[in-house]
């Protein structure tokens, strides 16, 4: 791909992964296809090293580290595309995953969850629903003789 026309992966507002970084391999797709499985290298595969890339800061680099553990291989994020018969549609496909992929990881972690107590009404409804439930079954009961 030319730098000219796609100067970085734009992850977020705030980073672009600049193309130098980013790494293509290209592989025959596997599954059906007749001919064009054996010939074309369609499979798209793109490596990105998180842990030596300049544009992230320590916090984004450490976030990163930890949040995408299982994927990376000494540091090295790869994502692979071979859903499409067009090599070009996989690398797009490659790279919107790769920002998609990013982009959640960076995201901050949700707020923990406060714990409360039920109301005091809330308590009383369902004591009282319980009642209601256990006089429904009795009525079903056969009459004790």
């Amino acid at each position: 791909m030319p730098a000219a026309h796609r100067p970085g992966l734009r992850v977020g507002s705030g980073l672009t992964i600049p193309e130098s970084e980013l790494t293509w391999r290209f592989s025959r797709s596997s599954g059906p296809g007749g001919q064009g499985v054996n010939t074309a290298d369609s499979r798209a595969e793109l490596v990105w090293d998180v842990s030596r890339s300049a544009v992230l800061s320590p916090h984004q680099r450490e976030r990163l580290l930890a949040r995408l553990s299982g994927r990376l291989v000494d540091g090295v994020l790869t994502i692979a595309a071979s859903e499409h018969r067009a090599q070009l549609r996989n690398r797009d496909a490659a790279r919107a995953r790769l920002a998609a992929l990013v982009a959640d990881a960076l995201r901050p972690p949700s707020p923990s969850r406060r714990p409360t107590r039920p109301t005091r009404g809330a308590k009383e409804r369902r004591l009282s629903e319980k009642k209601r439930r256990t006089d429904v079954k009795r009525l079903r009961r056969p009459p004790a003789d």
